[in-house]
């Protein structure tokens, strides 16, 4: 019987909810902010540096729908 590899098995968090996260409601991460903030420059739109990890996630997407990144 052939063993698979767990690294080439498609993640099961890669594509978890954001609303799901057991971390969701901490601060969004120093890499989440600086991203987040690059893309509100470039979308036109304010930056908040409150969000938490979940609603930066989804903001992250949001803008990267509307400036085209991330695709």
């Amino acid at each position: 019987m052939a063993e698979t590899n767990p690294k080439s098995e498609p993640f099961s968090n890669a594509e978890k909810d954001p609303d799901d996260w057991t971390t969701g409601d901490e601060p969004m991460t120093g890499a989440q902010a600086s991203y987040l903030k690059t893309l509100s420059e470039e979308a036109g739109e304010e930056f908040d540096s409150e969000l938490t990890k979940a609603d930066a996630s989804k903001q992250i997407d949001a803008l990267q729908d509307k400036t085209g990144r991330g695709k």
